[in-house]
């Protein structure tokens, strides 16, 4: 009897001895759900070492083996790293296993470098497909996350939507009486703040509407002077920055002109003014906003509004942008998503920088953008 049979013949009366000492090494989670298989696996795989040995052992064989495995080790949610070490266990067993057949070292070599070549083969067939399964499945997962996360902003919006609905009638007549009682009683004291407050509420709402689009028909794309449209604005929040003690400090290049929404980049300067107010207010002096606006190439405009107030930690800058993200105590988190959807729909990017001396909002606008059609009507939905 040649070598390879030999040793064969050892292995198969001497099968239950090595099954016994391999198993009581092997790492078998309680909540293993294909425990049973493990001892069954082992056995296959004495099975390919034999027709390995004998030279009769095809590739497929062992991929298939190892797909199988993979599978069982993946329901089983097993940790790849056990699933590795009970491989390489049994590569030793049985290499432990061949050499007390009483063969000579030196006959074995090539045993066992059959054993380790046949062992490394198996593990990376089975560590490849797991590692595919386990992905799919992470992806599956998160597919489902996000969707979850989508349909619950959906039903959040639509609530809210419904919800401020009802706001927006009784504010508006509420906002014509104050405007009537300032034409009437123009020397009324607090007229002017009420008034102003009203208007912030109402500025508030729009925000809420469109970031479930659900805001009234806006107007058309008009050219306008940026000049122009930042006076308005901080025309308007006058009352908030004296009550701040917030010196402004604006560079506007008044040869720029836009050929955009006015109203809608309106909406984004007075959020990022307004926010840049409630950063200052942490600061107990030297309370700055800058505001600076340059062309590039004649095909873009820069626009930067930046504040001396207190830095945006790096995590926080990641999700600035995401829906209901708010470090405010009573911060909606929908005025920085609602900024990004509309620069977006204007062609342009936003971005943030924060450090402990200046945080600044960059715009980037193309001077004679058109409004992208599919997404401007999905906007304009009801």
């Amino acid at each position: 009897m040649d070598i390879t049979e030999s040793l064969i013949t050892y292995m198969d009366e001497n099968l239950p001895n090595y099954l016994n000492d391999w198993h009581k090494k092997v790492v078998i989670s309680n909540h293993d759900i294909h425990k049973d298989k493990v001892i069954e696996n082992a056995l296959h795989m004495v099975e390919l070492v034999k027709l390995s040995l004998r030279d009769q052992l095809s590739p497929e064989k062992i991929k298939q083996l190892a797909r199988e495995v993979a599978i069982q080790r993946l329901e089983a949610k097993i940790n790849i790293g056990e699933f590795v070490y009970n491989v390489n266990l049994g590569r030793s067993e049985i290499v432990r296993f061949v050499t007390g057949s009483g063969i000579s070292i030196e006959q074995l070599q090539p045993v066992i470098e059959t054993i380790n070549s046949l062992f490394d083969e198996f593990l990376y067939h089975a560590v490849k497909k797991y590692t595919q399964l386990k992905d799919a499945e992470i992806q599956e997962k998160t597919h489902f996350i996000d969707q979850s996360h989508k349909e619950r902003l959906t039903i959040l919006g639509q609530m809210s939507s419904s919800f401020v609905h009802e706001f927006r009638n009784p504010l508006t007549a509420v906002m014509g009486f104050v405007k009537l009682m300032q034409q009437e009683n123009p020397r009324m004291k607090y007229i002017d703040i009420i008034s102003h407050e009203l208007t912030q509420l109402n500025f508030r709402i729009s925000q809420f509407l469109h970031a479930s689009r659900k805001g009234v028909q806006e107007r058309d794309a008009e050219e306008f002077a940026l000049e122009d449209l930042f006076s308005d604005i901080l025309d308007f929040m006058y009352p908030s920055l004296v009550d701040a003690d917030v010196n402004v400090v604006p560079r506007i290049d008044p040869t720029i002109t836009l050929w955009a929404h006015k109203d809608e980049l309106k909406q984004v300067l007075l959020n990022l003014i307004m926010n840049s107010i409630d950063a200052l207010r942490q600061k107990k002096h030297d309370r700055r906003i800058m505001i600076y606006s340059k062309t590039e190439s004649d095909s873009n405009v820069h626009i930067t509004i930046s504040n001396n107030g207190p830095a945006i930690p790096p995590e926080t800058i990641k999700t600035i942008f995401e829906p209901f993200f708010t470090t405010k105590e009573l911060g909606t988190g929908i005025g920085l998503f609602v900024c990004k959807k509309i620069i977006e729909k204007h062609k342009g990017t936003i971005s943030c920088t924060s450090d402990e001396n200046i945080t600044t909002f960059t715009i980037v606008l193309p001077l004679h953008a058109k409004v992208d059609e599919k997404q401007q009507a999905e906007i304009k939905m009801t």
